[in-house]
């Protein structure tokens, strides 16, 4: 259980996450992760790093019941823990310096969107799912990201509706690259990061400096900027409401919470 990293072939490093049962991640484990992706991008013979994920989906955002623990304890460190630990592993994602491949699988939710809305290029199998259950979860955020895989109005009905779309719709709209069965997802990911490490490595790293230094959106400061309304919902108390409820409305679907 963990983050671990792997090397299939030459250029190429596997970033595989895997918190049972649903990839729910602690406050540590969105640490971890921007760790191994920052190391795997800061090695002169990478060239593409592949995100992929054990078990029943890709992600399933932050532990509640992490938070749920602390806040009945009186504290909020697990909430602003989670906060700056998303924070830092979708930065790593987008600032890796070189190009990210994210494979999907099963469920990508809340932080999950935060990810491979991040990353460079996305493969997902044909059971994938995207979404932001974010309202029902007694948060916020992410719409910065999602608004990076699906047009604006879109982006804010699945937002606002907490609906998911397929990843053969996200495929129409141009933002997953392959959709392929999922036995042969990762084998896809990485026949993809595979050709992109063909490059010159020098020429990827700048080309990922490039293209991020003409992205119309920064996506670090306007997540940032989502989190100051995560932070009035919890502090007004419409956050603990919403998310007490959660467990009892929402038992056995996947969602955001681990045992």
């Amino acid at each position: 259980m963990g983050v671990s990293t792997s090397a299939p072939d030459r250029g190429v490093t596997v970033v595989t996450v895997d918190f049972p049962p649903v990839n729910a991640l602690p406050v540590q484990g969105w640490y971890d992760l921007a760790d191994a992706v920052r190391t795997a991008g800061r090695d002169p013979g990478v060239r593409c790093v592949v995100l992929t994920a054990a078990g029943r989906g890709f992600n399933a955002g932050v532990d509640i019941k992490e938070m749920q623990r602390d806040t009945a304890a009186g504290g909020h460190g697990a909430l602003i823990g989670a906060n700056r630990g998303c924070a830092e592993a979708f930065a790593a994602v987008y600032e890796c310096e070189v190009p990210v491949v994210a494979a999907v699988h099963g469920f990508c939710l809340g932080g999950g969107i935060g990810l491979v809305g991040n990353a460079d290029a996305i493969v997902a199998s044909d059971d994938a799912t995207f979404g932001l259950p974010e309202l029902d979860r007694g948060a916020l955020g992410a719409a910065t990201h999602l608004a990076r895989l699906v047009p604006q109005h879109l982006m804010r009905a699945l937002y606002y509706t907490s609906r998911t779309a397929t990843a053969r719709e996200l495929h129409a709209h141009g933002s997953v690259w392959k959709v392929v069965p999922r036995g042969e997802l990762t084998a896809a990911a990485v026949e993809l990061a595979r050709e992109i490490a063909r490059k010159d490595g020098s020429l990827l790293r700048l080309a990922k400096a490039a293209i991020n230094g003409v992205d119309p959106v920064d996506v670090r400061r306007s997540y940032r900027f989502e989190q100051g309304f995560t932070f009035e919902a919890n502090l007004s108390g419409v956050a603990d409401r919403v998310r007490d409820t959660f467990g009892s409305r929402n038992a056995g679907d996947g969602g955001e919470e681990r045992s």
